[in-house]
């Protein structure tokens, strides 16, 4: 099939060579020590006290990953989140919003904003939290500031009696009860190395910190051995799972079975604009559909008409979180995914005892 990238030469070259060494990464070396050290004691002056970190008042549950890119976060974070609702819990989510991809020179205000399922999307929302707001019918504040978001949510919404931060293990402004890291299987920690040399944000010793571990996918052992890095939390599978197709301008809704068949004779072309857009369509292709074409967009890209006008596609298929981005402008072709994350009973258990052994 055809694969057009409209990601940037330079994502695209590293996010390529972040799954291997090369003699280039060398010379990006010192820079990753530079970057280590500066994390290194922004932990250890948030440890001492000479970083203000806030407690809010409720449980905090963090969810994030180690490394640069898509690992299945948001999914993680909507599994929590119904996970919660079922044991009788009152859940909010926050995450900090940001200006996404085309949206250069848009820096994310400071202030406090609630998404709502019905925001279109803006360069301040971003596409998770719109899709989080959407999905999960939990209160959904943002703000480069979590701790301040946090507060807010708390204030609009007295009932709530748990958070959940999207994306936050590296934001020790904000006080949490657990730590839940989400790493792809398939990638793994690519080189090993720090930012630049390499994707991560944390050295993997960060796990003997966290309460949980979700492994996105099959490990590929090449990329990934678990019981090698020294911590004893549960590590919990996860996949991607209940699959259906939504047509994006009404919402109709399709099974897979009625796309595969209804589809089978129009040329389909697979768009992502999410951290790995590759498994997305590797997904898209694993259900029986046969793309003409695959189209990978940056990471948060900001879409609009123009990008889809020359497409020669009956229909055009995506992802959930690429769908909010399109909801002004969608056309007959255009329906996206909705997937689940698949996770044990064992990982919704996990979480209630742990919540109620903080009562204790």
């Amino acid at each position: 099939s055809l694969l057009t990238r409209h990601m940037g030469p330079v994502e695209t070259w590293f996010l390529r060579e972040w799954q291997r060494n090369s003699h280039w990464q060398i010379l990006l070396r010192p820079v990753s020590w530079v970057y280590a050290l500066a994390t290194g004691a922004r932990r250890a002056f948030y440890r001492a006290g000479l970083l203000k970190s806030v407690r809010v008042g409720v449980p905090v549950i963090i969810v994030g990953n180690l490394t640069v890119g898509g690992t299945g976060k948001t999914p993680v974070v909507l599994a929590i989140a119904r996970s919660l609702s079922l044991s009788g819990r009152q859940c909010g989510i926050v995450s900090r919003g940001y200006a996404r991809r085309g949206d250069a020179g848009k820096p994310v205000p400071p202030q406090v904003q609630q998404v709502r399922a019905d925001d279109a999307a803006t360069p301040v929302t971003s596409d998770e939290a719109l899709l989080l707001a959407a999905r999960s019918g939990a209160p959904d504040y943002i703000s480069r500031d979590r701790a301040a978001a946090a507060r807010r949510l708390l204030h609009d919404h007295p009932d709530v009696d748990v958070l959940v931060c999207d994306d936050g293990m590296q934001h020790y402004g904000l006080q949490r009860d657990l730590e839940i890291c989400v790493i792809d299987g398939a990638r793994g920690f690519g080189n090993g190395a720090l930012l630049p040399a390499g994707p991560l944000r944390e050295r993997p010793t960060r796990l003997e910190h966290v309460d949980a571990i979700v492994i996105h996918g099959a490990v590929a052992p090449c990329r990934l051995n678990i019981d090698d890095l020294g911590h004893d939390s549960p590590v919990f599978p996860m996949s991607l799972g209940n699959e259906s197709l939504v047509r994006i301008r009404d919402g109709k809704v399709m099974s897979i079975a009625q796309g595969l068949a209804e589809f089978s004779s129009t040329i389909v072309i697979a768009v992502a604009g999410i951290g790995n857009p590759q498994r997305f369509f590797d997904h898209v292709s694993s259900l029986g559909f046969k793309p003409a074409g695959t189209n990978a967009f940056a990471d948060h890209y900001s879409y609009s008409a123009s990008d889809f006008s020359a497409y020669h596609a009956g229909i055009i298929l995506m992802t959930e979180k690429d769908a909010v981005k399109c909801k002004s402008f969608a056309d007959d072709r255009m329906w996206f995914m909705r997937v689940d994350a698949m996770l044990p009973d064992a990982f919704g258990e996990f979480l209630v005892k742990r919540l109620s052994d903080l009562k204790k």
